[in-house]
């Protein structure tokens, strides 16, 4: 009995498949334009016919063991070859390894090589998620003819900088993934990554931060850096953004993405941009975080459904355009598009003594906490990636509890309130230092007083001594709240470490050392009317 098949059969709860005899010709050598040779592994059906369509997987994370098993195996049991490739300077393939800069180039000779093969057949499918989807976006607008459909999941054509923007930069994601890619090759890797999360957790807290990967690892993660050195907007990170590409993608595509996944917003801005130009596009959103299970079940069922459709020149199941889950009566919904019509912008406003409504504020005074960076107010679930962290919908008692946490609650519902859409606040601000953070959060408190988690963000201010309107960009949902619940707006400065903590000091971020706490002041009067912002529709 083939284990690791009958295991990924049911992880990603799939039909049986019509073959499990497979094999796997392993080291092909696919030849760059520069001169470099990258390897790959062939799986395809021991017996059956020739020329099946082909799935390509071009991943920097090797290509054997649970990999293989969830990636390459379920799709060539099922219908498809697999081509799996690492990418340059990983895993056996020749260059320097210099994260997500070469994937444009690599991938387009990658694909140019696959289809002058007498085995590929006359169909290909680009497949896989986070890394393995940016390395599809890249690229768009010169795939050939033979590349039938393009199935990114958990990703978006601008990979990284939504991390690297000035106003919030996100440690949490680019420490710990710098850690992952410097070190996966080394004997042991798994085992030595597992041990070190605990010296990893203390090292977010290294000042200066650009030597937080050697206090973790011993030794320093060129991304890590490069991500201290640049911002998201500095030249340097030109290379990896494919976002006015995404226009020109004329393949048919079907994107995964999570509510609480790193990558959502670039996520829905690219299929936006495919719906704007009028191409064959669908779009599905789960209560997923990044690294959930959700995500591989609905991208392989988009392989075996939309992808092997499109390499057989037929038809995929129909279905709308956009699915999504809908958080608080955990439901799927149907869409023509995103965001969808029939919601419109709706602010409640902050008030006094912890109230949130939407009549306008009268004449009040602010309400105040202290911000201290030594003690910096915590990331609780949300939206985070790494192994051991609990991400999406959680009990936010405990941090709403901190001195450092304001909360706004309306009355208890009436009816039924449906937020679906891109979810913003504009928060007046005021603190006794220049540089300060804004954290908004939003959230649904239930019959019990329970307050959980449904979206959230961060902007960072460089004249907060000064009374200034702080307009946040939440992270997008899909939510019901529920008659008798309650709508909660927390306001912080701060979710560490899944933002770079606040020092107060403006001193650069990769070498401030000095920490400053600060008196902050949220302010909620006609003037000066502080709100959350959400698109609101009526229920079916």
């Amino acid at each position: 009995m083939n284990l690791g098949s009958h295991l990924a059969q049911r992880l990603l709860h799939l039909p049986p498949p019509s073959t499990r005899d497979l094999t796997v010709e392993h080291d092909l050598r696919v030849p760059m334009r520069d001169g470099a040779v990258l390897l790959a592994d062939r799986w395809t059906p021991r017996s059956g016919p020739a020329g099946l369509p082909t799935a390509l997987i071009r991943i920097p994370y090797g290509r054997t063991g649970m990999i293989a098993a969830q990636l390459a195996r379920p799709l060539a049991e099922r219908g498809f070859q697999v081509l799996i490739q690492s990418i340059r300077g990983t895993f056996g393939s020749g260059g320097d390894f210099d994260p997500l800069r070469r994937e444009r180039e690599d991938g387009l000779d990658t694909v140019r090589w696959l289809v002058e093969q007498p085995w590929c057949g006359e169909a290909v499918v680009l497949y896989g998620g986070s890394y393995l989807g940016f390395a599809q976006w890249s690229m768009a607008g010169q795939l050939p003819p033979q590349v039938k459909a393009l199935i990114p999941s958990v990703s978006e054509s601008a990979f990284t900088l939504e991390f690297l923007r000035k106003e919030s930069f996100s440690l949490e994601a680019t420490f710990g993934w710098g850690l992952q890619v410097a070190g996966q090759e080394r004997r042991g890797a798994m085992l030595r990554q597992a041990l070190r999360l605990r010296k990893e957790r203390r090292a977010w807290y290294t000042l200066p931060l650009n030597e937080a990967d050697t206090a973790a690892v011993g030794r320093r993660s060129d991304y890590f850096q490069n991500t201290l050195d640049h911002d998201a907007d500095s030249a340097f990170w030109s290379v990896l953004d494919h976002s006015s590409r995404v226009a020109d993608l004329t393949v048919p595509v079907s994107t995964v993405g999570g509510w609480y996944d790193i990558f959502l917003p670039g996520q829905l801005r690219d299929f936006q941009a495919l719906q704007s130009a009028g191409r064959e596009a669908r779009l599905t959103v789960g209560p997923w975080a990044h690294i959930s299970m959700g995500v591989g079940v609905t991208a392989t069922s988009e392989a075996l459904d939309f992808g092997l459709a499109h390499a057989r020149g037929e038809k995929p199941f129909d279905r709308a355009p956009v699915r999504l889950f809908v958080m608080g009566v955990d439901t799927w919904r149907d869409f023509p598009s995103w965001p969808p019509p029939g919601y419109a912008p709706q602010r409640l406003h902050l008030h006094p003594a912890g109230a949130l409504a939407a009549d306008p504020p009268d004449e009040s005074a602010p309400d105040s906490y202290r911000y201290d960076p030594a003690d910096p107010t915590p990331a609780v679930g949300g939206v985070r990636m790494p192994v051991g962290v609990r991400s999406g919908r959680v009990d936010n008692t405990d941090l709403e509890a901190r001195p450092d946490v304001l909360t706004y609650t309306t009355p208890a519902l009436d009816k039924d309130v449906e937020v679906v859409g891109e979810v913003s606040a504009e928060i007046w601000f005021r603190s006794s230092l220049p540089y300060a953070d804004v954290f908004v959060r939003l959230c649904d408190v239930d019959e019990k007083g329970r307050s959980t988690n449904v979206s959230d963000g961060l902007i960072s201010l460089t004249d907060a001594d000064e009374t200034t309107c702080a307009t946040v960009r939440l992270w997008p949902t899909a939510y019901r709240f529920k008659h008798g619940h309650r709508i909660r707006a927390q306001i912080s400065s701060g979710a560490f470490p899944r933002y770079n903590r606040n020092l107060g000091s403006g001193e650069p971020r990769a070498t401030a050392t000095t920490l400053r706490a600060a008196d902050q002041q949220v302010l909620h009067t006609p003037a000066h009317p502080s709100a959350v912002i959400l698109p609101i529709g009526a229920p079916n």
